[in-house]
């Protein structure tokens, strides 16, 4: 017999779960640089309903799709969120679990009196009020688990754009810096040239001090482009998981076409973002939590079987029903903070729904005014180029004199700035668009 429950006792301790230490590490694992080869592996076999099957290989130039790939498979704050929603998936998991009956047993031995036998008394309970609720427990609890899940998915749709949206700047950017470095010798070469005939008397000082200023505005728009370049490197690698001085090869973007309508956009968004469906999921989840409530209201029920063989050495058995009395209390708070936090959630997606009218509609117009500033400024850049070459070719005969060609030279170059500009905003705000909308570009047919 002592054997047997001996046997029972080492079952039920094999079966409960062990407690080990886990502490955090010095040099996590993060902070090494990633391995190409297997970083390339997780890239190309990553699967999203928006992604194209895409192979990648980080010694080549990255395609968009690479870009996107390679931000949902590394960056560490998605790592972090997948972690998250296991712990919702967890939670999901015990809200479906019945709940552990309970054992008491006790001993009374008799000190004076007749009787000789222990007083011996056992109980086995159960909490009924658990079993009442498990159903919209779970409920809430899958609800909940789904809407983290959405959350992810959302965060990876977010982080891909804009590691997208980071990619085209630097090649955006790249061209505005060559711009501005061109610009930059024309000037400082122009104010030598100015400043040793001033020193001759040649020229005014004004025209001195003119030609000052433009190479002083021209280093300093090159100093802002340089800066809004490495901004946009490191941007990049902190969205992609690699170290900071990360040097990536960048294949060339083509000009996007034009987007649908702003209705049509918005009518898709209502569909396919995942961040409106994961505000449905959490208003579920709360329906679920104002029924839980209501069902708090009435007693709690907890059912007790009970054995006992008194001193006297009779042997009882009974159950015991314990409950509460809604007298006053009812959980009548409970319900009302549900019920507000429910009409919370029904505003919160209402004014989620207004935001992204507004800002697919804000998108919408930001790609046509520069759609509109890029053919306005490629209307007139055939002329200019013909009047820069023209003009140098002049200056180098001795025709025309060396500022003049100069100034032709620059508003060609700042004419190309202006289209550079137009096409990085036309990519970043489509790529916005896309965001804004839920869907890739593919999907908005």
């Amino acid at each position: 017999m002592k054997t047997r429950a001996a046997l029972a006792l080492l079952a039920l301790t094999t079966g409960c779960a062990h407690y080990s230490p886990q502490p955090l590490s010095d040099h996590p694992t993060l902070l090494d640089d990633a391995v190409p080869a297997v970083l390339e592996a997780r890239a190309s076999a990553v699967e999203r309903p928006w992604l194209h099957p895409t192979t990648v290989d980080l010694s080549a130039p990255l395609s968009p799709q690479g870009v996107a790939a390679l931000a949902v498979v590394n960056n560490p704050d998605l790592i972090a969120l997948r972690m998250r929603a296991n712990v919702a998936d967890a939670q999901a998991f015990a809200a479906g679990l019945l709940p552990d009956p309970t054992f008491n047993i006790g001993a009374d031995k008799v000190l004076s009196g007749p009787d000789t036998f222990l007083n011996i008394a056992g109980a086995l309970g159960l909490d009924i009020n658990a079993l009442r609720k498990r159903a919209v427990t779970r409920q809430q609890a899958n609800a909940q688990a789904l809407k983290v899940r959405l959350d992810l998915a959302w965060a990876e749709w977010q982080t891909a754009g804009q590691a997208r949206i980071q990619a085209v700047r630097i090649d955006g950017l790249a061209r505005i810096v060559d711009l501005n470095r061109e610009s930059v010798v024309a000037t400082q070469f122009q104010l030598e040239h100015v400043t040793r005939a001033s020193l001759r008397g040649d020229v005014s000082a004004s025209e001195a001090e003119s030609a000052r200023l433009a190479a002083f505005d021209a280093a300093d728009r090159l100093r802002t482009a340089e800066r809004d370049l490495l901004t946009a490197k490191q941007e990049l690698a902190r969205l992609l998981g690699l170290p900071p001085d990360t040097v990536l090869a960048l294949a060339p973007i083509a000009m996007p076409p034009e987007p649908p309508s702003g209705e049509h956009l918005f009518a898709l968004a209502r569909e396919s973002r995942t961040d409106l469906a994961a505000l449905r999921a959490g208003y579920g989840a709360q329906e679920a939590t104002v029924h839980k409530a209501v069902l708090d209201q009435f007693p709690t029920l907890n059912l007790t079987i009970t054995g006992n063989r008194d001193s006297a050495g009779n042997a009882l058995l009974g159950p015991t029903v314990d409950f509460t009395l809604p007298l006053w209390n009812r959980n009548r708070g409970g319900i009302a903070v549900e019920r507000a936090t429910r009409e919370a959630l029904k505003s919160e997606y209402d004014a989620r729904l207004f935001q992204t009218r507004a800002e697919i509609s804000a998108a919408w117009s930001g790609i046509g005014l520069a759609r509109r500033q890029l053919a306005d400024a490629e209307a007139g850049l055939t002329a200019l180029r013909r009047q820069a070459e023209v003009s140098g070719r002049a200056a180098r005969r001795g025709d025309l004199s060396h500022a003049a060609a100069k100034t032709a030279a620059q508003q060609l170059r700042d004419r190309q700035q202006v289209i550079a500009q137009a096409n990085l905003a036309i990519q970043e705000q489509t790529i916005a668009l896309e965001l804004l909308s839920g869907e890739p570009i593919e999907g908005w047919k």
